[in-house]
């Protein structure tokens, strides 16, 4: 088709697809913009002007107009658990990104209207009640009177989960019910459980509650999995590296994505870690699996990247703000040490969830102790992730060991549950992403979602540039704050940096994957509180148009219909876009109210807990007062 000149011609080097009319952020030092580039057989082939790609242009080619919107390379997500979501998305009610509670009230009760019967309602992750105007968790009675028949589970980041009288009774909950290791169930008077369960400091008893939920089974698995994946799609997500965690195990976890790849429908690129699940089976797991594989098996779509994030349960710490830093068992490092020599003895590289500095100091000394045999550094790929309370002089340390980071956005939900027990001063500095950066190290961003953060990787772009939690809480120090430049480079270049495909990915340049994103807003100068509101319009994996909203909808591939058809996915979406900046005048007002309503109904839930006294109908308006 002529776009803007650009006429077909006969051509032996026809491109599949070219964008153009773009502002193109290639990341590429030797030319860091363009408005037009080229794509063949999934490799970016010309990047410049239109006169760059005009020779490019055939019959067959399709000519993209981005209408001088920004593009991006793909967004590399370096730590989701996008396998484990996959399985579980169709049948989650994603709370992400709902501004009340009480909306997020109104849909779980239209939800648990059309939940057939032994099915349950669960919000699993995206949220916390920082985000809602009433700045509270939904309270058991009134689960119970959204949902007096249908089970809900309700999770509230590592910290909690709330249910419902029917999930109480399926989950087998009762007087006689022992509070599980690391977990509390709260009961009322009479000794029964209330609907409350409480990480104390696991979150295992809310993790193992939840897996009494009825699963997906079959092509419903398949179906879900690609659901998932165009929702990542939507927000210009291309590649994720896959964390793997608990309750995921391999290979029958694993089995749903590895024959969507085999089949050619992945529409996200996926490097996949393995994670030891049985407690004194760590090294047997380990080993079986190195005799199996090797890391980089696999292609551009789908490829293991080594172990983790825990190699031996005994040495995994907790992210629960909300109770004290788990003191780990000591001697962990004797069969922690084991497993490490395997993975390194054998070339294979691994990833360590580890949150606080006492942790990763004490990981750090098995490590010196292993380089003294050369294991350290010693070209495998190895991180720590997530690190909010890392120490200067633990960084040097890793450094010196050849190791990476790993940063996620777990305080833009957990943020002021971490201010209020270690102060606003350590929060400040939760995770020191600039003292990681200042000493050359490679840092990728992601998101931990889907259980306790969003997947929508603008959210956490935004606590990357402004510091701030959803709940609009400045926490992070300047220095700790990135440009929009680097913060992107997090989310793109270090995550390919981190699989070892720094050469052929998160760059925009001919011989580079053609993976990229036409974006909504443009990030590098839009206002900063428009960032979390950011979508893709056109997001483009290996070439093929995988998501296409607005002026492009239509032109991505056709997905089959959301299996189940009760699905919450099927009704309500995944994540619940609010409007940004900028609303029209109609809009605005209709927000006003809806923000007036709002706080009516706090003032009105805190006269009742008598935090606040009743006032009369009449309002009082200083202004007018003699």
């Amino acid at each position: 088709m002529p776009v803007g000149g650009l006429v077909p011609r006969a051509t032996d080097n026809a491109a599949e697809l070219v964008v153009r009319n773009a502002r193109i952020h290639t990341q590429d030092p030797r030319r860091p913009h363009a408005t037009a580039l080229a794509v063949t057989d999934g490799i970016v082939t010309a990047v410049g002007d239109d006169a760059d790609v005009a020779s490019r242009v055939g019959a067959a080619t399709r000519v993209v107009d981005a209408l001088g919107r920004r593009v991006v390379p793909g967004l590399n997500d370096a730590h989701l658990h996008v396998i484990r979501g996959g399985l579980n998305y169709v049948l989650e009610l994603r709370w992400d990104g709902v501004p009340t509670l009480r909306q997020g009230l109104a849909m779980l009760r239209e939800q648990a209207a059309r939940t057939p019967k032994g099915q349950w309602v669960r919000v699993v992750g995206g949220w916390s009640a920082e985000q809602f105007a009433e700045r509270r968790l939904p309270t058991v009675a009134e689960l119970n009177a959204a949902a007096p028949d249908t089970p809900v589970f309700v999770l509230h980041l590592y910290q909690a989960a709330v249910l419902n009288r029917a999930a109480l009774k399926a989950a087998g909950f009762g007087r006689d019910t022992p509070d599980p290791k690391g977990g509390q169930i709260v009961r009322g008077r009479d000794g029964e459980p209330t609907g409350m369960l409480l990480a104390a400091p696991s979150a295992l008893v809310l993790y193992a509650t939840l897996a009494k939920a009825p699963v997906l089974q079959g092509e419903d698995r398949k179906t879900s999995t690609r659901h998932f994946l165009r929702e990542l799609n939507r927000f210009g997500l291309t590649s994720a590296i896959d964390a793997a965690g608990g309750f995921q195990n391999f290979p029958d976890n694993y089995r749903t994505i590895v024959e969507l790849a085999g089949e050619g429908r992945l529409s996200l690129r996926i490097a996949y870690h393995l994670f030891p699940q049985t407690p004194g089976q760590e090294i047997a797991d380990l080993t079986r699996w190195i005799e199996m594989a090797r890391p980089e098996d696999g292609d551009a779509w789908l490829r293991l990247n080594g172990a983790g994030e825990n190699l031996t349960w005994a040495a995994a710490d907790f992210e629960n703000f909300s109770q004290p830093r788990p003191e780990l068992a000591p001697g962990y490092e004797a069969e922690f040490e084991k497993a490490v020599r395997l993975l390194m003895e054998n070339g294979w590289g691994f990833r360590l969830h580890a949150t606080y500095d006492e942790t990763i100091r004490r990981d750090l000394t098995v490590f010196e102790k292993l380089a003294a045999d050369g294991l350290f550094p010693a070209g495998n790929r190895w991180l720590f992730d997530h690190a909010e309370t890392v120490s200067p002089d633990s960084l040097d340390r890793i450094a010196a060991l050849g190791g990476a980071l790993s940063v996620q956005n777990r305080l833009s939900f957990q943020g002021e549950a971490f201010a209020r027990r270690y102060g606003t001063g350590a929060a400040a500095d939760a995770p020191p992403i600039g003292d990681m950066l200042a000493r050359g190290l490679t840092v990728g961003a992601g998101t931990d979602a889907t259980r306790v953060s969003s997947y929508n990787p603008w959210v956490a772009l935004h606590w990357l540039v402004s510091g701030r939690t959803v709940g609009d809480l400045a926490l992070r120090a300047p220095r700790h704050r990135l440009d929009r430049e680097t913060a992107l480079a997090l989310f793109t270049r270090s995550g390919a940096a981190l699989t070892g495909e720094e050469d052929v990915k998160g760059v925009l340049r001919p011989g580079c994957h053609a993976d990229l994103a036409i974006l909504s807003e443009d990030f590098l100068t839009v206002a900063e509180p428009v960032i979390p509101h950011i979508e893709s319009l056109l997001t483009v994996t290996g070439g093929r148009i995988v998501y296409a909203a607005a002026e492009y909808e239509g032109l991505d591939e056709e997905l089959p219909p959301v299996s189940p058809a009760w699905s919450p996915v099927a009704h309500f979406g995944g994540y619940q876009a609010a409007p940004g900046a900028g609303l029209p005048g109609v809009r605005q007002a209709e927000s006003l109210a809806e923000a007036v309503a709002e706080a009516d109904l706090h003032r009105q839930w805190r006269v009742r807990r008598g935090s606040l006294a009743p006032t009369a109908g009449t309002s009082f308006d200083p202004c007018f007062s003699l």
